[in-house]
């Protein structure tokens, strides 16, 4: 019986070192939040995918799921997460790991803007904020305010997307 252990495959040139400086990234404007793709899926093989979240008070996703994992660490500012039905508040410092399928939302109940990063694993998300979002100048510049009219296109935008990027909108989370 063998007990050699699996080998490291060899490295690959073809994939680069991934440096993301802010004044370099896209910074997407996208339900009332700004996010900034850090590390793009094709930067890692479609392993994982890296957004910054700039969520100003009374931001945040409405209740959705996704056949992929995403983890959250609350840099800066509090928030109510809610899975599967159970709501939670978590603060700067804390990392939240959402399991592919399960129903989910973050909402930023409190007066100051919350900074969190966002790992998605495999990559893809990205992608979706970049098909969806409104380029913006900065990490925190707000995006522009839509009337009834343009809100309803974009929701119907995300509505369509969304199965392309295993995404689903929910009634509840």
């Amino acid at each position: 019986m063998s007990t050699a252990l699996p080998t490291i495959p060899p490295d690959n040139p073809n994939r680069n070192l991934t440096l993301g400086q802010p004044d370099n990234l896209p910074h997407l404007g996208l339900v009332g939040d700004t996010y900034t793709i850090t590390v793009t899926g094709e930067q890692t093989d479609g392993r994982f995918c890296v957004v910054d979240m700039h969520i100003p008070p009374g931001g945040g996703p409405p209740p959705h799921r996704h056949d992929f994992e995403e983890t959250f660490i609350l840099l800066e500012g509090e928030m109510e997460a809610t899975f599967r039905g159970k709501k939670s508040i978590v603060r700067a410092g804390d990392t939240l790991n959402i399991p592919a399928n399960a129903p989910h939302q973050f909402h930023n109940t409190s007066t100051g803007s919350v900074r969190m990063l966002c790992i998605c694993s495999p990559a893809g998300q990205d992608k979706f904020f970049m098909e969806v979002g409104v380029p913006v100048a900065t990490r925190t510049t707000p995006p522009p305010k839509l009337g009834e009219k343009e809100q309803a296109v974009f929701i119907e935008k995300v509505k369509r997307l969304a199965p392309k990027y295993r995404t689903e909108l929910l009634k509840e989370a």
